[in-house]
């Protein structure tokens, strides 16, 4: 072992969040480390944002092809290659790597190094054969799928969200394991591109964490182009398929039990997205003190610190919202923290992007979290985008906005499950973010015609309704007689 190299911050993980903790910190003159025993960009890049919006666009405009009579062209059924699908793919994937690559972080100061770091004592951390001390540390290691232990699963080689973009053939029948976020958009994306999809979830709903409309909105669009909705399902069972199914050749069958019996599903690949967990294995985290929770997440306070001296942890790891931005926010607050003993808190208002078709835009509180905090003084305002200029002119006139706010009138949620959904939530975060009252939203004058425009007539619709109702009107009814009366 060589002799100890001195820093003021060691980073363990190159992902999003290890990344930019590192960058922040070097750019503050501090001697940084960042640990990365893969590849620099971590699974945004490589297995998780990038291709997977790079697959949604292609299936995307396959189905635009077929469904071109909804403005008025001729539909046309592509021809789907997905070897060139892919190969675009990881097209998107190298351009933006150069951004995450380690020549820029040394160009940036920092020493990269590629090793898995193993937490050795108080102030020490393993390299490789070297052993660095440090005054702070963040934990910066990410996720990983989590593949559920159904008998005979491992045998059909199941695909993940890291191995799919592996495909060069389109798997004639596709098993989707899960019906979160990743089960959703994959489901939906290979059914465009021509598979033929099962999706499989053991609650009755897909996307939990979603309002119930925006749910079943995507549950009736999946169920729409064809995908087969098992939910209320658990997976028993998979076994090599012992017959023909439907005049072909299967290579597996999954069991299923549920409320009408055993059911058979017979599939040709198998893709698990039954969820993440945290990349702990390995660090000698209990060695510093550092509390590891049952699901394997590190336990953090509001600051991102963790039970050991000095110790920070940011993203995915931490088992807080599993996305890229928050673990970008996460950095943002951990590192200045850890070099320079502030007390900044993560955000309480983060919202995510479910990237199905519709997207679904979200952040704050849904409704049922707002009844049940106040229950019918919470405010709620919607607008249908099947009544919205610009989204009938596009052609996708479906899907809906929802605002919700304290009785007092403050903004505290909002939900746009519609086309543009998730560009449509950032201008909601930043007026949930600065505590803005609902009535201001629509004083904020939007462009006319854009999707934009959905959450501000969803307020438009609700002032109409405040001021129609029988109490408001019997006390303008004064009001107006008087203004008639000096009018005359």
């Amino acid at each position: 072992m060589s002799g100890s190299k001195r820093y003021d911050l060691v980073v363990v993980g190159g992902g999003t969040g290890g990344l930019l903790s590192a960058l922040i910190a070097a750019g503050t003159g501090a001697r940084v480390a960042l640990l990365e025993r893969d590849r620099t960009g971590g699974d945004c890049l490589w297995t998780g944002c990038v291709p997977s919006k790079s697959l949604i666009a292609a299936a995307g405009l396959a189905h635009r092809m077929r469904n071109a009579d909804s403005v008025g062209l001729t539909p046309v059924e592509p021809v789907v290659d997905l070897a060139r699908v892919m190969d675009r793919v990881w097209a998107a994937i190298h351009t933006i790597e150069p951004q995450d690559s380690p020549e820029r972080l040394r160009a940036a100061g920092i020493d990269v190094l590629a090793a898995t770091g193993e937490f050795t004592g108080p102030g020490r951390i393993l390299a490789g054969e070297d052993e660095l001390r440090f005054r702070s540390a963040i934990v910066a290691t990410g996720s990983r799928p989590d593949v559920p232990p159904i008998p005979g699963l491992r045998n059909a080689e199941p695909l993940t969200s890291d191995t799919v973009w592996s495909l060069r053939e389109l798997p004639d029948r596709l098993l989707v394991l899960g019906g979160g976020p990743i089960g959703c958009e994959l489901a939906q994306a290979f059914g465009r591109l021509g598979s033929n999809v099962t999706l499989v979830e053991t609650a009755d709903e897909l996307l939990l964490k979603e309002e119930p409309r925006a749910r079943q909105l995507i549950a009736e669009r999946l169920g729409a182009e064809g995908v087969d909705l098992r939910l209320g399902r658990r997976a028993s069972q998979v076994r090599p398929a012992a017959r023909e199914h439907d005049g072909g050749e299967t290579r597996n069958e999954l069991l299923l039990d549920g409320p009408a019996g055993t059911e058979t599903v017979p599939f040709d690949r198998v893709l698990v997205a039954t969820g993440r967990r945290p990349r702990t294995e390995g660090l000698g985290l209990e060695r510093v003190g550092v509390e590891v929770g049952a699901g394997g997440a590190v336990t953090v306070d509001r600051r991102l610190r963790t039970t050991g001296r000095r110790i920070f942890a940011v993203g995915d790891v931490t088992g807080l919202l599993p996305f890229t931005h928050v673990a970008a926010h996460h950095a943002r607050v951990a590192t200045p923290n850890a070099l320079f003993h502030t007390r900044t808190s993560v955000s309480e208002t983060l919202p995510w992007v479910t990237f199905t078709d519709p997207e679904i835009g979200h952040v704050g509180l849904t409704e049922d979290e707002a009844r049940s905090k106040w229950g019918e003084r919470a405010i709620i305002a919607e607008h249908d985008y099947a009544d919205l200029d610009r989204a009938i002119t596009e052609g996708k006139a479906y899907g809906f906005a929802k605002l919700v706010a304290d009785p007092h009138g403050r903004l505290i949620g909002a939900t746009v499950a519609a086309p543009g959904g998730g560009e449509a939530i950032a201008e909601l975060t930043a007026w949930v973010s600065r505590g803005e009252k609902i009535a201001a939203l629509s004083r904020s004058v939007h462009a006319y015609p854009t999707l934009a425009e959905g959450p501000a007539r969803a307020d438009d619709e609700h002032l109409a309704a405040r001021y129609s109702t029988p109490r408001m009107r019997a006390a303008l009814r004064p009001v107006l007689a008087t203004l008639r009366l000096l009018e005359r």
